[in-house]
């Protein structure tokens, strides 16, 4: 059933999720808080929380007549929730196709539909399906760690991401992430008989990152560490902290013309084309598709010469969280190819994910032209530096922190109250704030607090000012700052997910739950939930075993 109350459409459970198994394209976005999403949405919902939501919406769901269906948690009256303020805020910056889930995620379960802990499902699920078919192997931590005390020849790879390598990683990996590796590989390991193993913090990347090397066709045997990074602290092994290790720049040309050869090969496997400047442009002017021009190089290429109108998501990372750059169910793909290695083969697994993908050569590409159809949220809110901040911190202003929660904890303003966009209301209430009271902000950037001053002003508080640098710019001022580590409580920290991120500081029990949740993915899913892959591992496996 459908209805509208007050300009708004509410929509039962069991139409979006025919909507979902339609032909047409469809923006599932749930708009609670990273926290609260984790722990329990709908296997195709995109995160876009409220506290983000007119920043990364244009991004996620770039074209303004996309089917939009918003969730929150349901625990409000339909006229009261999250969801129905964020449909007002994106029809305010030109949605015209906004719906919301009635009863939000308890009505979803409601109708016996699963709701799924965790993040990234469809990439999480994938990733188990993809070990499944292809049979990719594996050792285990007690394995791998034999083969280094005996100092058996192997190169072991870290998937990840930089900033996650330096974390924590298993001893003497190289940072090579995974979208890197089938570029790389002929220069990292030179002799076909080393072998290879690759490791991640949990599974995903693990399985990924030894795949594509086997499906590329490399003579090395290529291996997968067991359950990665908390495999390896499960089994009472030390991981490594602040490695500063990363992969030389350097390129052999030989072992790249190789690489360019087999990334061919394995994207007309996958019916990966690569379209002119002609046809690409009809695929981005198409007033009935969504396509999403992605460059899945390193940050710093991005940096350096990434054409304006395209998306930077790094190859490995993409095929890992398709959901944080990927907002709408059945959308096109199209990736920029500068080296004919990285593009081709991230979208031979964007095809097994179930989208349409193509490529397009880097030199077409610039020609490409692709209309901005929503625009970002814009600053608008008066900064602060260091003066204005000793002065204003000797008058009654109310400090209010927007930064994240362990932001927060660590360090803050002394005297700020934290807060995040969907509890303003709460928090200015309980600080029984007037509408009168001059309120100074931090944020990480100073969009997150622009956006918030929206919400601000329509509770009537005018007089908004926002910490120039943030903490920083108190800092330098000579403010005093406090640390609150219990404050906010754990039952506040809606931005944040325990069950995620525990498990990377040391928590053992965590991390066995993750990857007791990891490989039980695919047990939870409904055919129409699996339906979207298309996973063709060949009857007989590449050469590297």
């Amino acid at each position: 059933m459908t209805s509208t109350r007050n300009d708004v459409a509410f929509v039962d459970a069991s139409i979006v999720r025919t909507w979902l198994n339609d032909k047409a394209e469809i923006a599932l976005l749930d708009v609670r808080e990273a926290g609260q999403f984790g722990e329990g949405h709908p296997f195709f919902a995109i995160p876009l929380p409220y506290s983000r939501l007119e920043i990364d919406a244009p991004r996620l769901v770039p074209k303004p007549g996309t089917r939009i269906v918003l969730l929150d948690d349901g625990e409000h009256a339909d006229n009261e929730g999250i969801a129905v303020l964020a449909a007002r805020r994106l029809r305010a910056l030109g949605y015209t196709k906004v719906s919301i889930l009635r009863d939000g995620a308890r009505g979803w379960q409601a109708a016996g539909y699963t709701l799924f802990k965790g993040v990234n499902l469809p990439s999480k699920t994938f990733g188990e399906l993809v070990e499944h078919a292809y049979g990719t192997p594996h050792l285990s931590p007690e394995e791998l760690a034999v083969l280094i005390e005996e100092g058996r020849a192997h190169v072991l790879f870290d998937g990840r991401t930089l900033d996650e390598h330096r974390k924590m990683t298993i001893p003497g990996a190289i940072p090579v992430p995974n979208g890197e590796l089938a570029y790389r590989i002929g220069t990292l390991v030179a002799n076909p008989a080393t072998p290879i193993v690759i490791h991640c913090a949990g599974r995903t990347r693990s399985i990924i990152g030894a795949q594509t090397l086997r499906n590329l066709g490399v003579p090395n045997p290529v291996i997968a560490l067991e359950n990665g990074t908390q495999g390896w602290a499960l089994a009472g092994l030390k991981l490594e902290h602040g490695s500063e290790r990363r992969y030389p720049e350097g390129l052999n040309e030989a072992a790249v013309a190789d690489a360019q050869t087999r990334a061919a090969k394995l994207a007309a496997r996958f019916h990966v084309a690569t379209l002119d400047a002609s046809a690409a442009q009809e695929w981005l002017a198409d007033p009935n598709r969504t396509t999403f021009l992605i460059d899945v190089r390193t940050p710093e290429e991005f940096a350096h010469d990434g054409l304006p109108s395209a998306v930077h998501a790094p190859g490995g990372q993409l095929v890992q969280a398709t959901d944080q750059t990927i907002g709408v169910r059945r959308a096109r793909v199209l990736l920029v190819d500068y080296d004919g290695v990285r593009a081709p083969v991230i979208a031979t697994w964007l095809v097994q994910l179930g989208f349409e993908a193509a490529l397009i050569d880097a030199p077409n590409a610039t020609t490409l032209h692709l209309a901005r159809q929503i625009a970002s949220a814009q600053s608008s809110l008066p900064l602060l530096d260091t003066a204005a901040l000793r002065e204003a911190a000797t008058g009654h202003v109310l400090l209010l922190d927007l930064r994240s929660s362990a932001a927060y904890r660590r360090e803050h303003a002394a005297g700020a109250h934290w807060s995040i966009r969907p509890q303003l209301a709460k928090t200015l209430a309980a600080l029984k704030a007037a509408p009168g009271d001059t309120l100074l902000l931090f944020a990480h950037e100073p969009a997150i607090a622009d956006i918030a001053a929206t919400d601000l002003r329509e509770l009537g508080f005018t007089s908004l000012y926002l910490a120039a640098n943030g903490i920083h710019t108190w800092k330098k001022a000579g403010l005093p700052l406090a640390s609150t580590p219990d404050v906010p409580a754990d039952a506040a920290r809606i931005d944040y997910l325990f069950f995620v991120h525990d498990r990377h500081d040391g928590n053992l029990d965590a991390a066995r739950q993750y990857l007791d949740w990891e490989t039980g993915l695919i047990a939870q899913c409904a055919p129409d939930e699996l339906a979207v892959f298309r996973i063709d591992a060949p009857a007989t496996e590449s050469p590297s075993q």
